[in-house]
């Protein structure tokens, strides 16, 4: 999911197209597709005239940034198309900046978990999205 001013504006919740064999190469393969639409953005913005620094990305998997900001090849890794590898390029070009998120503090995992109430409606807020009753 993607924000601005506080809100969300775009978003994506989807089946993988490819199998993973980890949840920190799953993760790693979700980091990637959404960094392609991140400089995607920062594109429409700088043809707009608005220059951006390197957009923040962030992830709840501390093994899935390791590997996108270290090209290092490791064995374990060889497998995975190399189109996911594209995040090494946009981390390395300065074009986006990974962070870790806490697991518990990311508001993304609302489109894809059940989530408790309480948790929901933390998350609901931090979306931008509020629910009111009108008379």
């Amino acid at each position: 999911m993607v924000k601005l001013a506080n809100g969300i504006f775009s978003w994506n919740s989807r089946a993988q197209k490819t199998v993973a064999l980890s949840s920190t190469e799953a993760e790693y393969m979700s980091l990637s597709d959404t960094s392609r639409q991140l400089v995607w953005i920062k594109s429409l913005f700088t043809e707009l005239g608005i220059k951006l620094s390197p957009i923040p990305l962030c992830g709840d998997n501390q093994g899935s940034i390791f590997m996108a900001s270290n090209p290092v090849q490791e064995k374990c890794i060889k497998h995975i198309d190399i189109r996911y590898h594209y995040i090494r390029e946009v981390v390395k070009d300065k074009k986006i900046e990974l962070f870790f998120i806490d697991g518990s503090e990311n508001p993304a995992d609302m489109f894809t978990k059940n989530l408790g109430r309480i948790k929901f409606e933390k998350f609901r807020s931090q979306l931008g999205l509020e629910f009111y009753l009108s008379n």
